[in-house]
């Protein structure tokens, strides 16, 4: 039974998820639908407790304050409605449950960032897309550069003889007076 699980949570795992700890300032795009339409909303906040890191059924729950109200959502990571996490700024903390942040407000609540590279972290939301279609955006910027170069070679000759052209005027032009 258990191997059943594991084999469907596999099936389901996306190949590379953005590594988000508690204190993490994030950014979550998530997919919403609204009876036939469907957009992507942005929830950001502070990451206040992750569960099951390395699982597909991992959790990230996100806190922030909106309008004078503590706001909470729970993410699934592996989840296709969340389209991507971007990881805005991290901080220091010492406990993985930041359940002590909800009574917290004003200068209290805040936390001290630590300096890392948000481009390379983020990099897994990438990663799998882009992979996937190198070979054909290669062979496809292969065959705009030559039809580039062709136009080049082609605006080249018009402007040659574009400037050719003036001279015969003129020299038209002179003999006509």
């Amino acid at each position: 039974m258990q191997s059943v699980i594991k084999q469907v949570e596999e099936k389901f795992k996306k190949p590379s998820v953005v590594d988000v700890r508690s204190g993490d300032t994030v950014r979550v795009h998530q997919k919403i639908r609204e009876g036939s339409k469907e957009r992507v909303q942005v929830f950001q906040g502070l990451v206040i407790r992750t569960d099951r890191k390395n699982s597909p059924s991992s959790r990230i729950t996100v806190r922030r304050v909106s309008s004078g109200v503590g706001v909470e959502k729970s993410f699934l990571p592996h989840s296709p409605t969340v389209v991507k996490i971007e990881v805005v700024k991290r901080s220091k903390v010492r406990r993985k449950n930041l359940s002590y942040m909800r009574e917290r407000t004003g200068k209290s609540a805040r936390l001290s960032s630590v300096a890392f590279n948000q481009a390379e972290t983020n990099a897994a939301n990438e990663a799998p897309e882009a992979e996937a279609p190198a070979a054909e955006t290669a062979v496809e910027d292969k065959q705009v550069s030559e039809t580039k170069a062709t136009d080049e070679s082609v605006d080249k000759k018009e402007a040659d003889e574009s400037t050719s052209k003036p001279a015969d005027f003129a020299d038209a032009d002179t003999a006509n007076s």
